[in-house]
């Protein structure tokens, strides 16, 4: 069959939607400044879909310094990736002050967190290697296991039984090939909000000798006393021996970075190849990045804000009866029964009828007859913004209940 036949045949689970949905529920366009409010279709919404944690994104200190940075050196410097000719010494003192941070020995920038987390995983294992990792790890990491040529074990979120289990079996298969164990997971997962279980897992280092890879990308800059991170929070930071974290959550930017041992850092510098092989970090991200983790360290204000709002908003949702599942993070699952169409015809009179903007999320990515709509409080939101979603939910939630949402096909927002 021709490739593209096929493709025209098999549209995928949200594919087969697009025609409908393209441009309200899936690549919206949101308008005007990246804040609480913003414009949707013409309408002032409040948005609860953006993650701009700690309200870096409209920061004046932060616009400042992009509008500079950008001018002095547009978006060219510097030219080619950093092996060759786009190393400088401001990446270098950004890499510095993360590790510092962080409390890593060494640091790698990353041009951005998806195709560096494959680039990381596929450059620190080898077929002899097995990799450990939970089931409800991001995208990225699944599809970075994915291209791993050795073994790989799942173990089902959050489960330590099992993640022994696998454990065993990884340590026999490594004890005959003489390779080592990579356990990957994460230390906020971004859907349900729920952390790692990084304490347990640390645990079981010495017994089963393996190394800890942890994606803390909703961590980053919410979680912790400083805002280090979900090692922080957990009292775990030392035992993570390689730590993911991205600048497009607290740090409202583009790239990421990855914190190691020196050794592991400079094996990853030269083996990475989304790395080796793609351009360097524009120079107004590296000098804006430097301006955001100043603010992060130095205006803790920022977070306990985020956390004021996340819980007044999650604590008046549980009120009133909503179901948050395990979040111990800003993250605000909200779990409703329903499928697809009903997920549609909520969001579309969500948006319409109580000027809410949130993501509405279901079957794939959530358990068929499960809507999750997933709210993301941030520093610019305020008690009157958890106050008119509070209101609007419970009234979607009795229209939900009575069958006001049910239909035939999903809502075509275009002929609205």
């Amino acid at each position: 069959m021709d490739i593209f036949e096929k493709i025209r045949q098999n549209r995928g689970p949200l594919g087969k939607y697009a025609k409908k949905a393209h441009g309200y529920f899936s690549y919206p366009i949101l308008e005007g400044e990246i804040s609480n409010r913003m414009t949707f279709r013409g309408k002032h919404v409040l948005v609860w879909s953006i993650n701009n944690y700690i309200g870096l994104s409209n920061h004046p200190e932060v616009r400042k310094i992009d509008a500079e940075s950008a001018k002095n050196w547009g978006l060219g410097t510097p030219m080619g990736a950093r092996m060759m000719s786009g190393n400088t010494a401001t990446h270098e003192e950004l890499e510095a002050e993360l590790s510092d941070f962080i409390q890593k020995e060494d640091t790698i920038l990353l041009n951005f967190g998806y195709q560096g987390m494959l680039s990381a995983i596929d450059a620190l294992v080898d077929r002899q290697d097995v990799i450990v990792y939970d089931a409800e790890c991001h995208a990225c990491i699944l599809d970075g296991v994915r291209l791993h040529a050795g073994k790989r074990f799942v173990f089902q979120h959050n489960d330590m039984q099992g993640f022994e289990k696998q454990l065993e079996r990884a340590k026999a298969l490594t004890e005959k090939s003489g390779g080592g164990i990579l356990v990957i997971t994460e230390g906020v997962f971004g859907m349900s909000g729920d952390l790692g279980k990084l304490k347990e897992i640390t645990d079981l280092k010495q017994k089963y000798e393996f190394r800890l890879f942890v994606d803390d990308a909703h961590g980053f800059g919410t979680m912790g006393k400083k805002g280090i991170g979900t090692g922080e929070h957990l009292n775990c930071q030392k035992e993570i021996d390689v730590l993911f974290c991205t600048f497009a959550k607290s740090m409202a930017s583009i790239g990421a970075f990855i914190s190691s041992t020196a050794d592991v850092i400079e094996f990853l510098k030269y083996n990475m190849r989304s790395q080796v092989f793609a351009k360097s970090l524009p120079m107004p991200l590296v000098e804006g990045a430097l301006k955001r983790l100043e603010l992060l360290i130095n205006k803790p204000e920022l977070k306990s804000k985020l956390w004021e709002i996340a819980n007044a908003l999650q604590k008046g949702l549980k009120d009133v009866g909503f179901t948050l599942g395990n979040t111990q993070s800003a993250i605000t699952p909200v779990y409703l029964s329903g499928g697809v169409t009903e997920a549609t015809n909520l969001s579309f009179d969500l948006r319409e009828n109580y000027d809410i903007f949130c993501s509405v999320v279901t079957y794939p990515i959530v358990a068929k007859g499960t809507i999750l709509l997933r709210l993301i409080p941030t520093a610019t939101h305020t008690i009157e913004d958890v106050n008119q979603t509070i209101s609007a939910f419970k009234s979607i939630k009795d229209k939900l209940a009575n069958g006001d949402y049910i239909s035939e096909t999903i809502t075509d927002a275009h002929q609205q």
